[in-house]
């Protein structure tokens, strides 16, 4: 009976142990407590690129006022802020007809660049959006070419524009993917956040004006006298047509993090709601970190690893600085799945792998690997300088290769820990399973033989029946 009982309390040890084991490296699920009541809507991390919520992302819808985001946007890369622009009969009238002119825009009126983005962003002014189309690009078609040709570059494939104003369009549609892309880029113009972020602006004499008219911020959740006030809210765009609904582009701050959220096909003043609920999600249930500061694997050591841009030691290699990765709270680096991925067309100069991490199958951040620049890139060497060998072929022989590293190995060392203590904890459990059955049937020989010997003795003593007695008594009371 002791053995028994120590190889029982032995084996429940063992499952307490697996048990601990599982546990401890579980990884937090993807958090989903939110919801929106707009048929689509995304909220994404500015700096990761990971999205956090989506619903019907990937569907296209009109997109209205929300469009000139991606306006301002091409015009400060085209423009400075002093430029004078002069507004057409084309650019004052090419509007539909309950469209509103909200500056009082009448063609020869001139305003600067920047005084036309504040009425185009503020207060959606679509005659502001034509005027500054034709000085950028002479025509609004030829600013509609650049427009398409910018959501290529941004990577944008589930849209396309027809005006720079946002007006219906025949071919005028943007899913919410490809805004909160545009929305990146757009509020990482450092004058585009400015002007977005403005709640007041005065803009300079007009015909109709001439002592300059005051425009406000339609977007509701930045003005802290408002009802639906959201203080992490900084910048965005408000867009309403019949057929677009509601569209609503939100840039939010919050301890150090920047989220981007965009609402399409709302309703009124809900689509508001949908738009802070979306980026307390956001805030609430994530964390960022600087993937340099927190990733060991592929800059350590002297291993030679065969990289997209070439063969380098680990140590010759250095992280991007300023990637980061987007992770739920509770979650730690080894908890994504990490991968090296080919690099794109853009990369930087110096760059020899990208590192792209998913978690439950989302992208959550990427990072260049950079050679660090007193290591030499393929190709630097000269034809005529003998004297010089690829670093790749200094650190090891010909003749005896290291072995290859594998670039696309995700397994941290805490996971080969937990199944290494799996295995071993499997293997125990089935030995003191084994143990006892070997055991339970030495026991049960031995008793046999015993009850040989007895009924031996007793065959011999003459006491036989006495014995085939008391065996059937003793079973009866088993029994």
């Amino acid at each position: 009976m002791r053995l028994k009982q120590k190889i029982t309390r032995l084996l429940c040890t063992l499952l307490a142990c697996q048990l601990f084991t599982t546990t401890a490296y579980a990884k937090p699920d993807w958090p989903s407590d939110t919801g929106i009541q707009a048929e689509s809507g995304i909220v994404m991390d500015m700096d990761s690129g990971a999205i956090l919520f989506g619903q019907n992302i990937h569907v296209s819808y009109a997109p209205a006022s929300i469009t000139k985001l991606l306006t301002a946007l091409i015009v400060l890369e085209h423009s400075s802020l002093d430029e004078m622009v002069t507004f057409s009969e084309t650019a004052v009238n090419s509007v539909e007809p309950d469209s509103g002119n909200k500056l009082g825009s009448v063609a020869g009126d001139q305003l600067t660049v920047e005084d036309c983005l504040y009425g185009m962003l503020l207060v959606s002014s679509n005659q502001a959006a034509n005027a500054l189309a034709e000085h950028v690009a002479g025509s609004i078609s030829g600013f509609v070419d650049l427009m398409n040709e910018k959501l290529a570059e941004l990577g944008c494939e589930e849209s396309h524009f027809d005006n720079p104003s946002g007006l219906n369009g025949d071919t005028q549609y943007v899913s919410a993917y490809d805004m909160a892309l545009i929305a990146q880029a757009a509020f990482e113009n450092e004058d585009l956040l400015t002007i977005a972020s403005t709640l007041s602006h005065k803009l300079g004499g007009t015909t109709n004006y001439p002592g300059g008219l005051t425009v406000d911020n339609e977007h509701r959740l930045i003005n802290p006298n408002d009802e639906y006030y959201y203080s992490p809210a900084k910048a965005g765009k408000t867009g309403y047509l019949i057929a677009a609904g509601n569209t609503l582009v939100t840039y939010a701050e919050q301890d150090g993090r920047r989220l981007v959220s965009v609402i399409l096909k709302g309703s009124p003043r809900q689509y508001f709601l949908d738009c802070s609920e979306l980026l307390a999600f956001g805030f609430r249930s994530f964390q960022n970190g600087t993937i340099a500061d927190i990733e060991g694997r592929y800059v350590n050591g002297d291993e030679v690893l065969d990289l997209p841009g070439g063969s380098f030691k680990s140590s010759d290699l250095y992280i991007d600085p300023e990637a980061q990765i987007t992770l739920p709270l509770g979650a730690v680096l080894e908890d994504a799945d990490l991968s090296i991925a080919p690099l794109p067309e853009d990369h930087p100069d110096r760059a020899a792998a990208l590192m792209t991490y998913t978690y439950n199958d989302r992208v959550v951040g990427s990072a260049f690997l950079l050679v660090k620049d007193d290591v030499a890139m393929p190709g630097d060497l000269s034809p005529e300088d003998p004297g010089t060998s690829d670093p790749a072929e200094e650190s090891q022989p010909a003749e005896n290769p290291q072995p290859e590293a594998d670039p696309q190995s995700s397994f941290s060392i805490g996971t080969i820990l937990a199944i290494l203590a799996g295995v071993l904890a499997v293997a125990l459990i089935a030995a003191a399973i084994a143990w006892i059955s070997y055991s339970r049937k030495k026991e049960a020989e031995a008793l046999a033989r015993r009850r040989a010997l007895r009924r031996q003795r007793l065959q011999q003593s003459g006491e036989e029946e006495e014995f085939e007695r008391l065996l059937a008594e003793w079973k009866n009371k088993r029994k």
